[in-house]
């Protein structure tokens, strides 16, 4: 209970916007959480193969691969607030759309579409949180962030499985799945009511002390901060590619090799959730024993026999154990990666650093999802889910030694105000 006080007596420490911020995320996540865990069965009840739910998925990241750049200019430029409200907005509608459509190359172009308005959201959270807080603040702040999001998540996918199951004891499967990603929708876009209250945030202690007109102050650019970004990049990029291939299809993992219902895959879904939200408080505990670079690393590395223990597996509990650590352990660094980018960069280019990381990300899922539904389909539930899962171990582990290699011996440091001026 003293462990929960402490939290709870900090969030209370943090301002309005980054409350309102909360709510909006968590309003949102259930909405999400509901869309997601169903919308592969969707497709699949429409009777489209894995192969059209790989090229639903790979359409999705790939249009936020390549938008997510100008979406973090843009949100720099314009501001955080315009950017969410408009990302949960078309969101929502997209959802909404989703959910009715039927014909296959109307669920891709749709697809398409709510990974372009999805990345206005997802590339403005982290720097509107930055922009409200301390640099002291943020490994905490992050890290109760990110547990209250995947704690929503947790709830939305909970119900996803639970309310498809009982609105088919009524009516025909498809009806169902489609009544249960309308109701998600719903959620979702109630998320814009909390984003409707946010305020300018007030400028914080890490600001540059540049005089106002400067080029730097204006921007922010250096080419100091360019080498941190690049260097954050491709560390991201290998995990992204490892995660493409088997994140998006957990749900088809559980239903073809262990032939689980909606509603147990949901529930085991959301209990690697909820492990993740309890894990995202131990993180901060471990930075402050072995610091953020190591913090990261030693998560990651510890998920890797977790992750060979799902993908061989023929035991539905084991795969569940081995699901639930390895998504717990593995996201557990995100907020501190995601609180370690942002004291390195400057307020102009916060936006850019996060958006360029996400990118990346989003392309390795994009680019590995024609590749994992292939293997499955060519080596069965298996063989094939044996196969990739394995790939993304050996992914994991090179960019988690290349992480430590770059950012453990290197201290980087944040670009000085000069840089600033002469980049």
């Amino acid at each position: 209970m003293a462990f929960y006080r402490q939290w709870a007596v900090q969030y209370r420490t943090y301002n309005k916007n980054i409350r309102l911020s909360m709510a909006a995320n968590m309003i949102t996540q259930v909405g999400l959480g509901i869309f997601i865990v169903i919308y592969n069965f969707y497709v699949r009840e429409l009777g489209y193969t894995e192969a059209v739910n790989g090229q639903i998925i790979s359409m999705a990241s790939l249009a936020t691969a390549i938008i997510l750049v100008p979406a973090g200019m843009i949100g720099d430029r314009f501001g955080r607030k315009r950017v969410i409200l408009a990302g949960i907005f078309v969101s929502g509608l997209l959802l909404f759309s989703r959910a009715i459509a039927t014909d296959g190359t109307t669920l891709i172009y749709l697809a398409f579409a709510a990974g372009l308005a999805g990345a206005f959201l997802q590339v403005s959270g982290i720097p509107w949180l930055a922009e409200n807080s301390d640099p002291s603040e943020r490994v905490n702040l992050f890290a109760l962030q990110a547990a209250l999001m995947t704690a929503a998540s947790v709830i939305g996918n909970l119900l996803g499985g639970l309310l498809t199951d009982f609105f088919s004891l009524f009516m025909p499967e498809l009806s169902s799945i489609r009544l249960t990603l309308l109701i998600g929708a719903g959620i979702y876009i109630t998320g814009v009511i909390p984003a409707f209250k946010f305020q300018a945030p007030m400028k914080r202690t890490e600001a540059s002390p540049l005089p106002a007109g400067s080029p730097g102050k204006k921007s922010g650019f250096s080419k100091s901060g360019f080498k941190i970004i690049a260097l954050f990049a491709f560390s991201q990029m290998l995990i992204g590619f490892g995660a493409g291939l088997v994140i998006p299809y957990l749900n088809l993992y559980f239903a073809g090799r262990f032939s689980a219902s909606a509603s147990t895959t949901s529930f085991i879904i959301s209990l690697g959730q909820a492990a993740t939200a309890f894990a995202m408080f131990i993180g901060p505990q471990v930075v402050k024993r072995v610091g953020e670079v190591r913090a990261v690393v030693y998560l990651q590395l510890s998920s890797l026999p977790f992750l060979i223990l799902t993908a061989y597996t023929e035991n539905l509990f084991l795969a569940a154990v081995g699901f639930l650590f390895r998504q717990a352990l593995m996201n557990a660094g995100n907020p501190i990666q995601s609180s370690l980018i942002m004291s390195k960069v400057d307020d102009g280019m916060k936006g850019l650093a996060n958006s360029i990381n996400q990118t990346v990300f989003n392309l390795g899922w994009a680019l590995m999802g024609p590749v994992s539904t292939g293997i499955v389909v060519q080596y069965g539930n298996y063989w094939g889910y044996a196969y990739v899962f394995s790939i993304t171990a050996v992914l994991y582990l090179i960019g988690s030694v290349y992480f430590l290699i770059v950012f453990g011996r290197n201290q980087i440091k944040k670009p000085s105000s000069a840089a600033q001026k002469t980049g």
